[in-house]
């Protein structure tokens, strides 16, 4: 198994007390923290190669340009795509899900078209599909979940017909850990004729990806969910879907031609990329994928899932406890309440023992809705957690439930 001391050891904020007491940092589906390698080549770039890329014959540049290229196929890579053209960085999963529902969704949906999306999508995987439907007259098509978290596929034949333009999915929902049957998805929508958009934000952390093979059109992810800065996402659509595409930002370096009666776009990856590129991010993006690749994936998978085991059953020990979503071989996350407790007190209690935990809707309300909850506590494990921590979190959950009961 991973010698977890000393992956700890490569994340210094671990080691830091909050209220005098050890953190205990249990919220990486929010945001993971990041290894000494990944601030370390922040702080070189912008100490030592702080220069544009794509835009400069000076040797900093093209330094830059070099590593960001390189960080671009590393993460072709490490997502198995084909080609680094069909590799595009983004803002974020946020940016780069919008862009396919602009930049592909208004020009390929329309009037009397349908997009389904599943139940427990987070809010970046639904809204702006259910936006660009209401722009262009299409009907938005739910695939719920039952109350064990597990997506209802036999409604999905349902769902789909000739008028289904797309099919937004998550690989592993961020508030209940389910990870749907992506094959089964895809295979029904591309039968239909319909195009397939994951949502990988949880799913490329928790278990990886193969996009060749598992074959869906468009895959977003988030660099922050997988050790790299905020800021910096990426989208993957296969390339003669991107290249049909029309771009959906426009300034500096998307372009090919410009004067005042036309502009010609340059090719893929750069006319999705315009504007100063936030290169820094991207380049420590590819060290946070090599930071991964460290630790064969098989123990890594073994480990959160033991961890995520220990803690379901230690949790389920505390009287009036539900956990949300209890589907085998979920993401590691759990959410729970506590009944009579309200989940921002026990979170806000929580923190005071120094352990951090989400509070709230998490980005998913239509998740609370199905099971009529303001909100949730949740529990969001990474490599980096032990078991020791989940015993902290149970005695701080039993402890805040006799104070606030």
């Amino acid at each position: 198994m991973l010698n977890v001391e000393e992956i700890r050891r490569d994340f210094p904020i671990l080691g830091q007390k909050v209220y005098g007491l050890p953190l205990v940092y249990l919220d990486s589906g929010a945001t993971a923290q990041k290894p000494r390698c990944v601030t370390d080549i922040i702080c070189r770039l912008h100490n030592e190669l702080n220069a544009n890329v794509h835009r400069g014959v000076h040797y900093l540049s093209e330094q830059t340009t070099d590593l960001y290229e390189q960080a671009r196929e590393t993460v072709r890579r490490f997502i198995g795509a084909e080609h680094p053209e069909e590799i595009i960085f983004t803002s974020g999963a946020t940016a780069a899900i919008n862009t396919v529902a602009y930049a592909w969704g208004e020009k390929y949906i329309g009037e009397g078209d349908n997009v389904i999306i599943s139940e427990m999508e987070h809010h970046s995987n639904l809204v702006p599909w259910q936006q660009i439907a209401l722009r262009r007259g299409a009907e938005v098509r739910v695939l719920p979940f039952d109350d064990d978290g597990r997506p209802e596929m036999e409604k999905l034949p349902s769902l789909l017909d000739g008028r289904t333009r797309i099919v937004a999915v998550t690989q592993a929902s961020n508030t209940l850990g389910t990870r749907p049957d992506l094959r089964t998805v895809i295979d029904a929508a591309h039968a239909a004729g319909a195009k397939v958009m994951v949502d990988g934000c949880q799913g490329v952390v928790h278990g990886g990806v193969n996009v060749a093979e598992l074959g869906c059109d468009f895959y977003a992810f988030s660099g922050h969910k997988i050790f790299a800065p905020t800021g910096i996402g990426v989208l993957y659509g296969r390339r003669e879907l991107l290249e049909a595409m029309p771009p959906f930002l426009f300034g500096g370096d998307m372009v090919d031609t410009v004067s005042f009666g036309r502009t010609t776009f340059a090719p893929l990856p750069l006319k999705f990329e315009a504007g100063t590129a936030n290169f820094i991010g991207a380049i420590a993006l590819g060290e946070a994928l090599r930071y991964v690749e460290r630790f064969p994936a098989a123990e890594t998978a073994a480990y959160e899932a033991e961890l995520t085991r220990y803690a379901t059953e230690e949790l389920q020990r505390v009287d009036g406890l539900r956990i949300y979503g209890t589907q085998a071989d979920k993401s590691p996350i759990i959410s729970f309440n506590v009944e009579g407790v309200h989940h921002y007190d026990l979170g806000m209690i929580l923190d005071k023992t120094g352990i951090a935990v989400r509070t709230g809707q998490h980005c998913a309300e239509p998740v609370m809705t199905h099971y009529g909850v303001s909100g949730m506590c949740r529990a969001s494990f990474a490599i980096y957690n032990t078991e020791r921590e989940i015993d902290a979190l149970v005695k701080g959950v039993v402890r805040a439930v006799r104070m606030l009961k």
